[in-house]
């Protein structure tokens, strides 16, 4: 599998005067990512900088991989939130996991 970062913007439904947690269809938008982290595609995800921006990193077979995966979030259907950017990402350093030969 390969690693891949994504950056995920505020679509035109994001209402910025509620935070991120408080914006419609947070319960299921968090459901589902909550799944594709218990699946094993998403391995880190949050919130960047001012937090206007959101960093997933996801394990796929390539960019059609994720773009399908992540196109059941309730807010992609709600354009509260989208893909802005995939870069896939070479890991040469990585303390989560073990050094191995």
């Amino acid at each position: 599998m390969a690693v891949f970062a994504l950056t995920m913007i505020n679509g035109p439904n994001y209402d910025t005067s509620r935070p991120r947690r408080g914006q419609d269809g947070w319960d299921e938008h968090a459901a589902f990512m909550d799944r594709l982290v218990a699946d094993g595609f998403v391995v880190l995800g949050g919130p960047i900088g001012d937090g206007q921006q959101v960093l997933v990193v996801v394990e796929a077979a390539d960019e059609p991989q994720v773009r399908a995966r992540l196109a059941d979030d309730p807010w992609e259907r709600m354009e509260i939130l989208s893909i802005g950017a995939i870069r896939p990402w070479t890991i040469w350093l990585d303390g989560r996991r073990p050094v191995t030969g």
